[in-house]
């Protein structure tokens, strides 16, 4: 058997588990995550992709369990940062120390939580610039620099970052240039009376079942290789690119509603994330092709980062969520005229 037939074998095989994971994920996470589809499905997707994630959601909704399962569904290895005002560079990535081995004295570089293959950012706007430039330098370089040295991370690297919607006294609001880092906005909402009920009757009985792995951290790296080839037609790709356009306020936009309501639009890692995020849910949902509500679907996690609202906007009580409806309506009426 040749290397060409032996990886056509195996990426077939990857296109096959992926279509198949999905019912085992969603029955391993259930056993401690009640509710939350989209949310998981849109980490799923991320981590399909080999992507970071902001997690936007009130204290108390799991976020926290919800990463430290998905860790146990792929064997990685976890790592949870409080971040807080006093948080230092080093306090996240390592530091040097002078060490005596054998008589002789040496500076030994100590690495730092961020050495693992999944990060929860907790909180992650409540600390300084400098230590969120930190972060940003490994969710980009999948390295850290400490004493002029690169430190390589290890792969798969996944930066989850959470955020508090509620309290904003004390916050450091991310810089554009970090949020762009980040593939999706997961919003995390209360869930409905019949599943809040279920959670309290399992969290307040027995202590629930252990999570299973699905895959290695192994397969989810070649995973990452075989989401990259699925196959996207360029009507797909251009219908992404006028969406991510659609959405930047400028005098040529013909969209009166993004003039008036928006101040900076998503870039080009929105087409680009929208589209490899469009890739994952399609092997997700057992295809081995891109279709135009794949693309939908991402462009919610995508752009609710990306698009920075105005003043007006909030005055009005326009949300992100209204306005990329209204995009997507907008951007699909120019296309079937």
């Amino acid at each position: 058997m040749t290397l060409a037939t032996k990886t056509y074998e195996y990426e077939r095989w990857a296109v096959e588990q992926i279509g198949r994971a999905r019912q085992r994920i969603g029955t391993e996470l259930s056993k401690v995550i009640i509710g939350q589809e989209n949310v998981i499905e849109h980490l799923l997707i991320a981590i399909l992709a080999g992507g970071h994630c902001l997690i936007t959601g009130a204290p108390g909704l799991a976020k926290t369990l919800l990463v430290k399962s998905l860790t146990q569904l792929f064997n990685l290895k976890f790592q949870r940062i409080q971040f807080t005002p006093d948080l230092m560079p080093a306090d996240i990535t390592g530091t040097e120390i002078l060490q005596q081995t054998d008589g002789e004295r040496k500076m030994v570089f100590v690495k730092g939580p961020i050495f693992a293959n999944m990060i929860l950012a907790d909180e992650i706007n409540r600390t300084p610039p400098k230590t969120q430039a930190a972060l940003l330098e490994a969710m980009q370089e999948y390295h850290v620099t400490a004493a002029g040295i690169c430190h390589s991370l290890v792969e798969p690297f996944f930066v989850f970052a959470t955020q508090n919607p509620i309290e904003m006294e004390g916050t450091y609001p991310l810089p554009e240039a970090q949020l762009d880092r980040f593939m999706f906005n997961v919003w995390i909402d209360y869930l409905p009376e019949d599943d809040e009920v279920e959670v309290v009757r399992r969290t307040t009985t027995a202590e629930p079942e252990p999570i299973k792995q699905v895959f290695t951290g192994e397969e989810l790296q070649q995973f990452h290789g075989v989401v990259r080839k699925v196959p996207v037609a360029e009507d797909v790709v251009r219908y992404s690119v006028r969406i991510a356009a659609a959405s930047r306020p400028s005098p040529d936009n013909s969209l009166d509603f993004i003039n008036e309501w928006v101040t900076w639009g998503a870039g080009l890692r929105a087409s680009q994330y929208m589209v490899l995020g469009a890739k994952a849910r399609a092997l997700l949902y057992g295809r081995s092709h891109v279709s135009f509500e794949d693309i939908r679907a991402m462009a919610y996690p995508v752009l609710r980062h990306r698009i920075l609202i105005n003043y007006r906007a909030e005055a009005e009580g326009v949300v992100i969520e209204n306005l990329v409806d209204r995009l997507l309506k907008s951007v699909k009426e120019r296309i079937t005229k």
